[in-house]
């Protein structure tokens, strides 16, 4: 029978196969790892676990080095009496050089580790999540918030990483984009920040978030603003359509038009036309320079699809005495 103590087949964590391309290793660790992140599972240790399996998993999984080194020693550990074996560490870290380690040479042999998780941490490089005396350290959890911190066993000098600056997407509401103001947003790789947002954000624009990238570099949102059922932006002007009766077109008065402020009263005179355009002054978009631009309010003469006996008869009346002929040039 053997003995698979401790034994942790990553392939299975992440839910893939042994011959899974990284593109597929790489999307199921970021499916897994929103679904089991301690921010959406608060109080779950079971989930919380889990997510660290999942790193743990990712983190030899997605190097092509660390890789190949599992695949070829987690057969010999699934070997019977290998795991078995209580030889002293201490003899495994005489015997393996640095260069051992790092080159994943064969002179490795896991009978000598009590446990599959003692003998990853040598062979691979990659931390348990049990304290040692050899390597303790903590680092940030890169799928959590910024003032989380979650304790892994890590090598002593980890390489740090090269400052580079990054691009995420940020899609918001016209009204949001409009407003700006504070805004929580959860990057893909699983952080969560606060951001203050400037007014009158455009798509294409980018705000810079200093040492939010890699390594101290910066992180840069580019802005996408979405298509708004009402209004539709037209440079620093803003075009809406408002819809009147018939009886408002043919008599004018006072209509009610929406704006990004909210609504406002507006004036329209009598015989209006469908289509016809009236501006509100400084009701658009604001500019950098402070001023706004104008919106564009256009008349759309609708007709109603129901209306009681009432109206009925005195839309009968109107036909009867009406002087108004639209078609009298077509037929002359």
């Amino acid at each position: 029978m053997q003995n698979l103590q401790n034994f942790r087949d990553y392939y299975e964590i992440l839910g893939v196969t042994k011959d899974a391309s990284n593109e597929e290793i790489k999307k199921n660790y970021r499916r897994l790892a929103r679904q089991y992140h301690p921010d959406l599972n608060p109080g779950n240790k079971a989930a919380e676990e889990q997510f660290k399996d999942i790193g743990e998993a990712y983190e030899v999984l997605s190097d092509t080095a660390k890789r190949a080194q599992y695949d070829q020693f987690s057969r010999y550990w699934k070997q019977k009496g290998f795991a078995g074996k209580q030889t002293p560490k201490t003899k495994a870290w005489e015997e393996t050089r640095p260069s051992d380690r790092s080159n994943g040479n064969q002179n490795v042999d896991p009978s000598q580790f009590a446990n599959f998780e003692d003998f990853v941490n040598q062979v691979v490089g990659v931390g348990s999540r049990q304290s040692s005396k050899n390597s303790t350290t903590t680092k940030t959890d890169p799928f959590r918030s910024p003032n989380s911190r979650v304790e892994y066993t890590v090598p002593k000098n980890p390489p740090k990483p090269s400052r580079r600056d990054i691009e995420a997407r940020l899609t918001l509401p016209l009204e949001k984009a409009y407003q700006g103001g504070n805004e929580r947003i959860r990057l893909e790789d699983g952080r969560s920040l606060e951001v203050t947002m400037p007014p009158a954000m455009v798509t294409g624009q980018s705000i810079r978030l200093k040492n939010q990238g890699i390594g101290g570099g910066d992180l840069y949102l580019k802005i996408t603003v979405e298509p708004h059922p009402l209004f539709k932006l037209e440079g620093i002007n803003i075009a809406c359509q408002v819809p009147v009766t018939p009886s408002e077109a043919v008599l004018g008065g006072s209509v009610e038009a929406p704006t990004l402020d909210g609504p406002v009263k507006m004036a329209i005179p009598p015989g209006v036309r469908s289509g016809q355009r009236f501006r509100l002054a400084n009701k658009g978009y604001p500019t950098e320079n402070g001023k706004r631009g104008d919106q564009l309010v256009e008349i759309q003469i609708v007709t109603p699809k129901n209306i009681s006996p009432e109206e009925k008869e005195l839309y009968e009346k109107i036909r009867q005495i009406e002087t108004f002929k639209p078609r009298a040039d077509l037929l002359s």
